[in-house]
């Protein structure tokens, strides 16, 4: 006769709810198909906005925040577009508006026309708004049925909670008078109010928006770039003059990685003006935005770690930007793009950099060179996702980009005729500083070094259109 061993008192439901829970009714297919093309667009609609302000936004903080944030919206886009396709959804009408009261407060925030303002209704408004919203889909749907949705909900929950965070830190250190925007806000406040109504109140008047927002491409930036216009230092033609030893070069390095603050406001056009292209496009566009600005920050992080205070030593420059932005059609651009990053691929591109970097004698320099060979083999990949196709063949491709980037009109005359910049020879500054955190003696060669960009372009080929 057997003996029957009792079973050990394990989480039922394979852990993600007990029994009364999943007993609760819930959401029917269809209405949980509502609300997540509400999630949809709401982050959609986010990403744009994010996209959108990073170039006209000055505050370099914020701009590297917009990046981050416009990616993290992107990818969570993609994960509700993928489930939504999951639920009997054929056709998914993932582009149109779900909800007259949210485009309306959309298209307010995407035409702010402050920082302030732009920071209250994303971060103090918008986002914290669609978290109440998720967090009540966890409350009340079936967490057995529609496990597949909380799921890309609560990790959608984790990056939205870091961007209130940093949004709410960034309204306490900059917001000293909410009054000003009181009418606004109220605005917003009864489009969110409306949600799920059948038509906007007859009080919700656009403001904003009532003229359609037009993107502008025109880099802006704050006062710690008091030289924006400076094309003094090339710092391709001395990483790659073999007479400069590894050391110095990891500063050129830092400059290099700092100085693609313009990649992503480049980047940011090309999505912002880029229609009708399958949303892949845009998440992949929008994940090499993001890498771009990782990159700019590395090299904060790089004069940092040397105590070099790099607003005062480095002349950091929006010309690269502010020229593809202005003169060039988005095709263009992203074929200035493809052009660049097919230069970075062999050995003397970013595996050289990272030889130069790994022999020098500042790990952190190996370290972001590493990442940065990593992420640029990525950046290859997405330009021959999204851009060779237009082409016959890669070399058509090439070629044209090669063709874009001679179209690019840099008046390096006019600049200093119009007084914006003196072209200075900043180098001699930052190395000397660099030598004394390293306590070394400059050595007179490097110091020397005075090579602009006046008459050669940073894959050192001979300027033909400057002034």
């Amino acid at each position: 006769m057997s003996t029957q061993i009792p079973l050990p008192k394990l989480p039922p439901l394979a852990g993600i709810c007990t029994f009364k829970e999943a007993q609760r009714t819930g959401f029917s297919v269809k209405e949980c198909v509502r609300r997540l093309k509400q999630y949809h667009y709401w982050l959609k609609r986010m990403h744009q906005v994010f996209n959108d302000r990073i170039p006209s936004e000055p505050l370099y903080e914020l701009k590297m925040a917009f990046s981050l944030h416009s990616h993290y919206c992107a990818e969570h886009v993609t994960a509700f577009r993928k489930r939504i396709a999951e639920m009997r959804e054929p056709p998914l009408g993932l582009e149109v508006s779900p909800d007259k009261n949210l485009e309306i407060l959309f298209d307010e925030i995407l035409a702010a026309p402050s920082t302030i303002e732009l920071l209250l209704g994303a971060y103090d408004l918008a986002l914290p708004s669609l978290r109440d919203k998720m967090q009540r889909h966890l409350d009340e749907t079936n967490p057995l049925v529609d496990h597949p949705s909380i799921r890309i909900i609560r990790f959608a929950m984790l990056e939205i909670d870091e961007m209130i965070s940093f949004g709410k830190s960034s309204i306490e250190a900059l917001v000293k008078d909410r009054s000003k925007s009181c009418e606004w806000l109220n605005l917003l406040n009864a489009c969110l109010a409306n949600v799920d109504g059948e038509e906007p109140p007859s009080e919700v008047k656009r403001n904003y928006s009532s003229q359609p927002y037009r993107y502008s491409g025109v880099p802006m930036r704050d006062e710690r770039f008091s030289d924006p216009y400076n094309m003094g230092v090339n710092a391709e033609a001395f990483l790659y003059d073999e007479q400069f030893s590894p050391e110095p070069k990891t500063l050129m390095m830092f400059y290099k990685r700092l100085r693609e603050i313009d990649v992503p406001e480049m980047i940011s056009s090309i999505i912002a003006e880029t229609k009708g292209k399958k949303w892949g496009y845009y998440q992949d566009m929008t994940r090499q935005l993001w890498d771009e600005a990782r990159h700019a920050m590395m090299g904060e992080v790089g004069f940092v770690n040397l105590g070099i205070n790099w607003p005062t030593e480095v002349m950091v420059n929006f010309t690269w930007s502010l020229s593809l932005n202005t003169q060039l059609n988005p095709i263009q651009r992203h074929a200035v793009l493809y052009f660049i990053e097919q230069g970075l691929m062999p050995k003397t591109g970013k595996r050289f950099e990272w030889e130069v970097a790994m022999k020098s004698s500042n790990p952190l320099s190996g370290l972001f060179q590493d990442y940065d060979w990593a992420d640029e083999v990525l950046h290859a990949r997405i330009g021959r996702d999204w851009y060779l196709t237009e082409f016959k063949t890669p070399k058509d491709g090439i070629d044209f980009g090669d063709k874009c980037w001679s179209l690019v009109f840099v008046d390096w005359d006019q600049y200093k005729k119009e007084r914006r910049t003196e072209h200075r020879n900043w180098w001699p500054g930052l190395y000397k500083a660099a030598c004394k955190s390293w306590g070394v003696k400059p050595e007179s060669e490097v110091l020397q070094f005075n090579t602009s960009y006046k008459n050669v372009r940073a894959d050192l080929k001979v300027v033909s259109t400057s002034g």
